[in-house]
């Protein structure tokens, strides 16, 4: 084997590694997107369950000022 044969090789071996990484890339950032939407997703989720609690809270508090007011009569 020569060695323009052997620059030929080596160079089409190290454009296959960089095709693989390419796409290997590809595949982590894809994957990597859809683990940004999780946190987005349970940042919803924590939104909605605090908006809850705070209903929850406020229905809470306005039940106690009527039992209030019927007892202060």
């Amino acid at each position: 084997m020569g060695m323009k044969d052997q620059f030929q090789d080596k160079a089409q071996r190290m454009q296959e590694q960089a095709k693989q990484r390419g796409q290997q890339g590809r595949e982590q950032g894809h994957e990597q997107g859809h683990e940004r939407g999780r946190p987005d997703q349970q940042r919803g989720q924590q939104g909605r369950e605090r908006m809850r609690d705070e209903e929850t809270e406020r229905l809470r508090q306005e039940e106690q000022d009527r039992f209030d007011q019927d007892y202060d009569v």
